[in-house]
Formats: C-alpha cells, sequence, structure tokens
C-alpha cells in the first residue's frame, strides 16, 4: 500500500511538471519577437556563411593549386634529368642511322639498346616528336632552313636534326628541322 501511494505520487509531480512545461511554452509563443534583433542576427548569419563559403572556395583552390605544383615539380626534375641524357641519345641515334659494316649481332645489340631507351623514356612519359612528313609547328619545331620537297605539302617536315622532347605539357627540347617550301 505504501508502494501505491509512492507511485500516486511520482505520477501526479509527473503531470504538474508536464502542465508547468506546457505553461512555459504557452508563454514563450506569446513573447513578442524583436524584429530587429532578428534582422540583426539574420545579417550577421549571412555574412558568417558568406565568410564560411569564402573560405571553402580559397582552401580549394589552395589544394588544387599545390597539386598542380607539385606535379610540375616533378615534371621540372625528370626533364632536367632527361636534358641531360639527350647528347647520349642523340649520339646513339647518329650511330644506328650510319651505313657503316657492322656485324649483325652488334646491330641487334644497338636495336636492343635503342628500345631499353625508348621504354625508359615511355616511363617517364617522356614522348619524342619530329618525324618526317609532320606539319611544321613553331610551337613545338626550330626550323633550320627551307628546302623543296615534291613529295611533301608546304611547311612539313623534310628531315629531322635532332628530335623533340615532351614532358605533359613541358617541352624538354625544341625539334630542329628542315622544313618544305
Amino acid at each position: 500500500m505504501a508502494r501505491n501511494k509512492k507511485n500516486e505520487t511520482d505520477v501526479s509531480e509527473e503531470i504538474k511538471s508536464e502542465e508547468t512545461a506546457g505553461q512555459e511554452a504557452k508563454d514563450a509563443d506569446e513573447t513578442p519577437v524583436d524584429y530587429e534583433e532578428f534582422e540583426k542576427l539574420k545579417t550577421e548569419f549571412d555574412s558568417q556563411k558568406d565568410q564560411f563559403l569564402r573560405l571553402a572556395a580559397e582552401y580549394d583552390n589552395f589544394r588544387k593549386r599545390t597539386e598542380k605544383e607539385k606535379l610540375a615539380t616533378y615534371d621540372n626534375a625528370v626533364s632536367a634529368t632527361v636534358e641531360a641524357f639527350l647528347p647520349v641519345v642523340d649520339n646513339f641515334a647518329l650511330a644506328m642511322a650510319s651505313d657503316a659494316e657492322v656485324s649483325e649481332e652488334f646491330r641487334k645489340g644497338l636495336e636492343m639498346i635503342q628500345k631499353q631507351l625508348d621504354n625508359a623514356f615511355e616511363k617517364l612519359h617522356v614522348v619524342s616528336f619530329g618525324e618526317r612528313g609532320e606539319e611544321f609547328d613553331p610551337e613545338l619545331h626550330n626550323a633550320i632552313s627551307r628546302v623543296s620537297d615534291d613529295e611533301l605539302e608546304e611547311d612539313h617536315i623534310v628531315q629531322v636534326y635532332q628530335k623533340g622532347y615532351i614532358i605533359g605539357d613541358k617541352i624538354i627540347r625544341h625539334a630542329t628541322v628542315q622544313i618544305s617550301e
């Protein structure tokens, strides 16, 4: 019986607290809204939101810029390294193009070395350009002379003196060529 009385007391206290909370909510609803204060807070909120969006955009631009700089640093390092090897590559190409009497085994050895050089450049994403018949592009090629050639249209490469090399958008070396008139 004592237990029932205690439960009844707890229940009546709960009901009273719910009524009090309901009355407080009614009172809060009936409180007049200060529109000036509301507009001030809204303006401050909009200002903070704008500041946040600008900061987020600035961070995104910074992230993209640093990523681009990191890639450019890699390309610059590779291009400097490749540039140091280009005289060797050029001399090797001259040896391959020579008509000197050499044994078949020696010629095969040279071809294997040439293939290894090409594979190394491919792994580094270095692309060579400047082949006979390509259209002349002053951004990529250095023309040292013009000759007439019945087989090619005007402003096409007739002869390549030095191949050009490029990595991504960075030109390591322009191709030195002779073009048709």
